[in-house]
């Protein structure tokens, strides 16, 4: 069994198409991948991927050889990334990431726990979707993210805050007329949900539907944020987002709170326990310190952001 018989397990799994797989992410034929997931479906003994009209699955077997691989390749990413840094001694780097728009909050505050050692490192920061944050730091690219607590990845997950959902409008919105919104306001609107890469905030925004008994007419799924809001100013439509994308508001969209018991989604900071940088062991020792200088305001009636003109 070589890593490329895992890598491209992997990918198929994931894309839950060979033909996906083959062709946007491992640029190789479909009947090259579909050999070497045979080769080793025989090495491993038994069968991993149930095919079918409609593309791939896991079989129960390949579910449990899913983790495994998973951590596998993330180990060997951890290893080239190590032998990579340590051939090149020179100043030490840590690397932030950041869920898209936290890094306007969040980032500062970092900076400051860490300016004594500024003159003896280099902070490189980058910002993605959490799914590919966690990716990152389980591989070795990123020492820690401001991200979601995202499932399938061999991280430790530090909360430094609770986000409540707000809902997002456009501006000249009949319910920007409430100073809440209750969630049967949000019957027979067009709603832009979470696309599958924000599995974790879509599943909170759906479970908070559901127990309100509220059936959404869903126009559109994407994942960001900048998209969220074009969509809401040129569909009129509404959805229900963290409080901390109101920072990235343009004029044409507004947001009110929820009425009632409002759900949360935690931000939290992911890192590797293997992970044994002195820089990273300093952030974490000081994370009650980096929760108390963004302690996240309420959102509330007077205090909400209202809508400007252009």
């Amino acid at each position: 069994m070589e890593l490329r018989h895992l890598r491209y397990f992997i990918a198929v799994a994931e894309a839950g198409s060979l033909t996906e797989a083959a062709v946007n992410r491992l640029h190789t034929s479909q009947p090259s991948l579909s050999r070497q997931i045979r080769d080793l479906e025989d090495q491993v003994g038994v069968e991993l991927l149930q095919r079918g009209a409609h593309g791939v699955t896991l079989t129960e077997a390949g579910k449990a050889f899913m983790d495994h691989a998973r951590l596998a390749m993330a180990q060997v990413d951890a290893a080239v990334e190590a032998a990579r840094r340590a051939a090149q001694p020179s100043k030490p780097q840590f690397r932030l990431g950041f869920l898209t728009g936290q890094e306007m909050t969040w980032l500062t505050d970092a900076m400051h726990l860490l300016r004594a050692e500024l003159p003896n490192i280099e902070v490189t920061v980058s910002s993605d979707y959490s799914t590919e944050l966690a990716a990152a730091v389980a591989h070795g690219k990123l020492d820690l993210a401001f991200m979601r607590a995202e499932p399938g990845y061999d991280l430790n997950y530090e909360v430094v805050g609770h986000e409540p959902l707000v809902v997002l409008m456009p501006s000249d919105h009949p319910l920007t007329a409430q100073d809440v919104v209750h969630p049967q306001d949000l019957r027979h609107q067009p709603f832009i949900a979470m696309a599958d890469k924000a599995k974790v905030l879509r599943k909170v925004v759906d479970d908070y539907l559901l127990e309100s008994g509220v059936e959404v007419e869903i126009a559109q799924s994407v994942d960001n944020p900048a998209m969220v809001m074009s969509l809401i100013a040129s569909i009129r439509a509404v959805t229900l987002i963290p409080a901390y994308v109101q920072k990235l508001m343009p004029w044409s969209v507004v947001s009110r709170p929820l009425a009632g018991e409002v759900p949360n989604i935690d931000l939290v900071v992911g890192y590797s326990a293997s992970n044994t940088s002195p820089i990273l062991r300093l952030l974490l020792s000081r994370l009650d310190d980096l929760r108390s200088l963004n302690l996240p305001a309420e959102t509330t009636p007077d205090s909400r952001p209202h809508s400007r003109v252009p």
